[in-house]
């Protein structure tokens, strides 16, 4: 009686080991071993259907035991389930199939998956091991001349009967099981499992009348390498590659394609037997992973541009005030003036969008309703649709406030009403759409989490954008307008407003027929109904004048310069130096001669919030303000208390509110 199928189990809990012991014994023998060193004893002793190795394990974990056991040439072909309690992304389970794993299987262990998983290749193993014992079986018939017709017979009637066992075993796999003469020219199969036509769309017969059918549907730029790969296994290699296929939908398919040459007991080249495996899948996650990167090496670089771009507007804007503010301009003069800071603030508006893309523009959300929002966005396209273009608003009864930053929220449907109005050049309505929705399961894009959304969607009649195109549609800079027409920024702010609030953006479109962009955003906690009480912090110091000895922090000399001059003009006494160092100095000499901190976050050697922290501990009440040119800020710094965040390129009125607010909060 032949021996049963063995398989070994490595893991280094012994609760694990008796556990999963317990729900394989019926299926195969279980040897067990608690560590990589114990488990490549084991594989000295005797042959495995499969080994079970856990990932994580004291001395050599189970990738490099993996890694062994590949490199041998009596272990390279046992197949590898790896068990993991954690590491389920992407990179972890790449990893771990590069090591040599054909499948993995998580903790805790359902008992019916790793038993069926365990089963399959159990199968395998007892149908290779068939497979020889019939090799063995003919030839000893052949040296026994055959035996009696009665035996002869009951011996076929059992092979038969493996055979049938064995091809029911390969139709239900997920993959195609091949058998292939050494010799075929061209590529023709002998046999594939039932699952041929499922992951080509032909069937085995269509491959058999068109000997040429597997070369002529391999893609071009794959066909050498594919070809030159197959006539190497006649020395003996191992085939292993991915290659595109052209399946009977047209569609191209990658397919991992492993084979190895099947001898004979004497040692002779019988076939290839191999396998193919659909791993269309798993290239496109390996596309959406190199797409994040991408998006999120384009967010990394915005948000260095933008810092110093503010820094630059900074600038800019703050010698424009001190000309107005210190020169006696004519009217033209006035106009130029006013021209320049105009630029200067469009320039300011589209940092914003750039930031909005990369997620990194600091956001104030609030309730926004929906019918105040309508009747705010379409005063402020009053005049920019033009006569030919109608906006037309279908709100749902009883709509909820959405919870989104309200100035952030109009600029994003401002640019998709515009975008509407530019695929209509002949005219037309572009409808805005609001309703409730609610979300169970986690679903979408970028998948949205279950819970309660205002949906507001923007539509058109116009051109339609082509489906290749629907994707790109939301990366920066990338526009389906003519040249000079767009800057490709609009639909991506729109999508990194999205995103940044807790939403997502989805795109639905037709050539020809029209475009629908839908804003996914979180529905506004219901409140208590009271709204609050703001208190103006220029009603705190109403009527009074009040002067300050301010220490000044900040590296970029045009910013300085400028932002001293207004403090001055304001009234205040400054002391304002390039890093914060010396401005530590500065103030552990005398911590009585300065009112108020007004540092820069983004410094060398000592960035604004540790200039803070250094501070407070000589005077753990001293109001601080932190300007900064980056979106993202020190929020430690910002929660703590006189310290708030003003934001670069900020206006002489922004200044002076800030510095009445810190001023009221020192008093108070």
């Amino acid at each position: 009686m032949e021996d049963r199928a063995r398989v070994l189990v490595v893991d280094d809990d012994e609760r694990n080991l008796l556990a999963i012991r317990t729900v394989l014994e019926d299926v195969a023998e279980v040897v067990v071993a608690n560590s990589g060193e114990e488990a490549l004893r084991q594989l000295l002793k005797g042959e495995f259907a499969v080994i079970l190795l856990d990932v994580y394990m004291p001395g050599i974990d189970g990738y490099e035991t993996a890694q062994i056991i590949r490199s041998r040439e009596q272990t390279k072909r046992v197949p590898i389930v790896f068990l993991s309690a954690v590491n389920k992304e992407s990179e972890h389970l790449l990893r771990g199939y590069s090591m040599g794993a054909v499948d993995y299987v998580f903790k805790p262990v359902d008992p019916i998956v790793l038993q069926s998983k365990v089963a399959v290749f159990v199968d395998l193993f007892t149908m290779t091991k068939e497979i020889q014992r019939k090799a063995r079986q003919e030839q000893a018939l052949l040296d026994a001349n055959l035996r009696a017709n009665a035996e002869r017979l009951r011996v076929e009637q059992e092979l038969r009967l493996a055979e049938q066992r064995q091809a029911a075993i390969i139709q239900s796999l997920p993959i195609i099981l091949y058998l292939e003469e050494i010799d075929a020219a061209p590529r023709i199969p002998k046999f594939v499992s039932g699952n041929f036509q499922a992951l080509t769309g032909y069937a085995f017969e269509d491959l058999q009348r068109s000997p040429t059918l597997w070369v002529d549907r391999l893609h071009g730029d794959d066909r050498g390498r594919v070809v030159e790969a197959m006539g190497g296994r006649r020395t003996g290699q191992s085939l292993a590659i991915e290659y595109r296929w052209q399946c009977a939908d047209g569609q191209y398919r990658h397919f991992l394609d492993q084979a190895v040459l099947v001898r004979d007991s004497f040692g002779n080249p019988v076939e290839f037997a191999g396998t193919l495996l659909d791993v269309t899948d798993r290239k496109e996650l390996e596309s959406q992973l190199t797409q994040a990167r991408k998006m999120d090496a384009i967010g990394q670089l915005t948000g260095g541009i933008a810092h110093d771009f503010n820094n630059l507007l900074a600038a800019v804007l703050g010698g424009l005030g001190m000309i107005e503010r210190r020169v006696s301009l004519s009217d033209d003069q006035a106009k130029i003036v006013g021209m320049t800071r105009h630029a200067a603030e469009q320039g300011a508006e589209l940092v914003k969008h750039l930031l909005a893309f990369a997620r990194r523009q600091k956001l104030e959300p609030a309730s926004v309703q929906i019918p105040r929002l309508a009747q705010s966005v379409t005063n402020l396209l009053t005049h920019t649709l033009g006569g030919m273009v109608e906006l037309e608003w279908k709100l749902a009864d009883h709509v909820s406030p959405v919870y989104a930053d309200t100035s952030q929220l109009e600029l994003a449907l401002m640019n998709l009403i515009i975008n509407a109005r530019d695929a209509m050049p002949e005219g037309g309505v572009v409808t805005v759409a609001a309703e409730d929705r609610e979300i169970t399961e986690q679903v979408g894009r970028t998948g949205l989490k279950p819970g309660l959304y205002v949906v507001i969607g923007v539509g058109d009649t116009g051109c339609g954008i082509a489906p290749e195109m629907i994707e790109q549609v939301l990366e920066p800079f990338f526009t389906t307008k003519p040249v000079g027409k767009g800057t490709g920024l609009g639909l991506s702010m729109v999508y990194g407003f999205a995103q940044q609030s807790g939403g997502e953006v989805r795109v639905d479109s037709e050539l020809g027929r029209g475009t629908c962009v839908e804003i996914w955003l979180p529905r506004a906690p219901e409140s208590d109904g009271q709204t609050g009480i703001e208190v103006e912090v220029a009603e705190v110091l109403d009527g009074v004048s009040i002067t300050m000895n301010i220490l000044l922090v900040d590296d970029h000399d045009g910013v300085r310069a400028t932002t001293a001059a207004l403090l001055e003009d304001l009234g205040h006494s400054v002391t304002h130096v390039t890093e914060g160092a010396h401005a530590l100095e500065l103030f552990r000499k005398d911590p009585a001669a300065f009112d108020l901190l007004i540092t820069d976050y983004a410094m060398p050697r000592m960035s604004g919030a540790e200039l803070v922290r250094q501070v407070r501990v000589e005077r753990a009440d001293f109001p601080a303000l932190v300007i900064t040119g980056y979106a993202e800020s020190d929020m430690g710094v910002a929660e703590a208390i006189n310290v708030r965040i003003l934001d670069k390129p900020f206006t002489p009125d922004q200044l002076k509110s800030a510095l009445r607010e810190r001023r009221a909060a020192a008093l108070g």
